[in-house]
């Protein structure tokens, strides 16, 4: 196993000629490994301020931050298809690049659903990983560390750096094991979704879906839908975490109210004079208006929550028994082949568009819960364990 005496030093990267000769460097490479360090507790967009990049004699931590420093070189490696980008837990990382560059890196390589695959668990941590499989310690102290503050330690750079030396043989073990269990493939079906620029965008009309909503009737929900959209493009025009421009509960307690004017917006419990009067209260009040207007015919129909369209308590309960069950035959992480949500539509509606009745999935587990909702299969104790037998 390889000691990490053998990585290279890391060299801090702030002048645009010194990255493009790295990047040119690691175009020749057949896969680079990639992190990124941020902070977003006070933007609605992620800031952007460390990025790690590994190679096979490289270990580079650029300084994202750094007076006239010109990241296209960059964004061109990210773009070559010739190159792997290795990634763990990487959707907020390829958000950021879908930010700076317009497009997704690839191809991409996700080690911490690989991981899932290769039967380390739900949502494995990537210490997890340097430990198992590279024998490798990562050092916490700096992850909750001021990533904006100038200059950077000599302390934040090591770590920095360590994600992406330790992560080239996390990568190459994982590879292993997946090509060894005839895997790659099944992999390869999880890193097609994550190529996809929608999976990092919120559509601001979709923003109402995070809200818990109660006892909703449809003119309600449609000042819901709109008052939400109008906060998620208000943070972003602002750039200010969506939480900060309203709160979640404020949204139905102002679709209730249904604000005409100022006064009305300050009747809602934590709106201040200065937001209603200001330019937010004002184009607030603007799509409440607009919402208002909204002909009957038009109206949103009400999420069902009628019994009748539920699923069986029990039905659900013995499709997540057999999925609990195929998960661990299979040795794979039983959130990755179905969620919750995937079991209760599929206890509704065998027909329903999920991923667990295409591809591997099916083949691991939405092929038997269709026999088993069908009765040609059954589930039984032996010992401590659960099986299934055809009937």
């Amino acid at each position: 196993m390889k000691s990490r005496t053998a990585f290279a030093t890391p060299v801090l990267i702030t002048e645009t000629a010194t990255l493009a000769a790295l990047c040119a460097r690691l175009a020749q490479q057949d896969f680079v490994t990639v992190d990124t360090e941020f902070m977003r507790e006070r933007t609605y967009f992620p800031e952007l301020c460390v990025i790690q990049l590994g190679g096979e004699n490289d270990v580079a931590v650029i300084d994202a931050q750094a007076p006239g420093l010109d990241l296209a070189p960059l964004g061109t490696l990210l773009a070559n298809p010739a190159v792997t980008k290795v990634f763990h837990a990487c959707r907020q990382d390829v958000e950021i690049f879908l930010l700076k560059f317009g497009e997704v890196p690839t191809p991409i390589f996700d080690t911490q659903v690989a991981a899932m695959v290769a039967g380390f668990g739900d949502q494995v941590g990537y210490d997890t990983l340097v430990s198992a499989l590279a024998g490798g310690a990562i050092d916490k102290a700096h992850r909750f560390s001021d990533w904006q503050a100038r200059p950077l330690s000599p302390a934040q750079i090591s770590y920095a750096a360590a994600d992406v030396t330790w992560l080239r043989l996390v990568y190459q073990a994982l590879c292993e094991r997946l090509h060894r269990d005839g895997r790659l493939a099944w992999v390869a079906e999880e890193m097609g979704q994550l190529a996809e620029p929608g999976t990092y965008r919120t559509e601001p009309e979709d923003a109402w879906r995070r809200l818990k909503l109660r006892g909703a009737n449809r003119r309600q929900l449609a000042l819901v839908q709109a008052i939400a959209a109008w906060r998620e493009r208000e943070a972003a025009r602002i750039n200010i975490p969506r939480q900060r421009v309203i709160k979640d509960e404020q949204i139905p307690e102002l679709a209730a109210i249904a604000p005409a004017n100022a006064d009305d917006l300050t009747r809602v419990r934590g709106l201040t004079k200065g937001f209603a009067e200001g330019k937010s209260g004002v184009s607030l009040l603007a799509v409440i208006a607009e919402a208002k207007t909204m002909p009957d015919g038009e109206l949103p129909n009400l999420p069902s929550n009628h019994d009748s369209a539920r699923p069986s308590p029990a039905l659900v309960a013995l499709l997540k028994v057999l999925l609990a069950e195929r998960a661990n035959a299979h040795h794979v992480a039983a959130r990755l082949i179905a969620s919750s949500d995937d079991i209760d539509r599929l206890a509704g509606d065998d027909n329903a568009d999920l991923p667990c009745l295409t591809g591997w999935r099916a083949t691991v587990f939405g092929d038997d819960a269709l026999r088993l909702k069908s009765g040609k299969i059954a589930l039984v104790a032996r010992g401590k364990r659960v099986e299934t037998i055809a009937i």
